[in-house]
């Protein structure tokens, strides 16, 4: 009779056994779910709605558009004019294929676009420009990487659009793509240039 009573746990006491596997199963679902389950352009940032890093950065050495040198970034340039700051590399392959967009978004002189080239070399920065156009009036080197930190930057590429004031009112994290320039870059620019006009 005993040995019954100890080879067959009571009823109660299976559940217990069988707790830890649940709570497993269960953590590794919602981890699985988190991981997988959702657009990671949408990473929220907390920059929204703050100034513009004040950090200037020096200007890429021989850049050259129309005759003249092109600007560092300075943040002043951030005051009064509605800004897309796109931070990009001559060694990042989605900067490759968001450039040509890009140089079609510089044709509109409603804003400015200004490039922060991220740990980069300045010939291959230079090169990357002359292959595909430049379409920054602004570029500044990151050489170190800090100046992205402050921008609160993931990897590159990432977008921003500052308004006016000089607040950050958008982030994009990842390429600029035929898909999203129209639907979501170009509306939060638009909305940028509609707001303290």
């Amino acid at each position: 009779m005993s040995e019954q009573a100890t080879s067959q746990p009571p009823q109660g006491r299976r559940w217990l056994l069988a707790l830890p596997l649940i709570v497993f199963l269960g953590l590794a679902g919602l981890f699985l779910l988190r991981l997988y389950g959702g657009d990671p352009s949408r990473i929220p940032s907390a920059l929204i709605g703050r100034p513009a890093p004040q950090t200037p950065l020096p200007a890429l050495e021989g850049l050259v558009k129309d005759g003249t040198q092109v600007p560092g970034l300075d943040p002043a340039v951030f005051k009064g004019k509605v800004s897309v700051v796109n931070v990009w590399a001559s060694w990042c392959v989605p900067c490759h294929d968001e450039a040509p967009l890009l140089t079609d978004l510089g044709t509109d002189k409603r804003f400015q676009i200004i490039g922060i080239n991220y740990k980069d070399s300045p010939d291959n920065a230079r090169r990357f420009l002359g292959r595909y156009g430049n379409p920054f009036g602004i570029v500044g080197v990151d050489g170190n990487g800090r100046a992205s930190i402050e921008w609160g930057v993931y990897g590159v590429p990432e977008t921003f659009v500052v308004g006016r004031e000089g607040k950050i009112v958008y982030k994009l994290v990842g390429p600029v793509t035929p898909d999203n320039v129209t639907t979501v870059l170009k509306a939060e620019i638009e909305k940028a240039l509609a707001t303290g006009s």
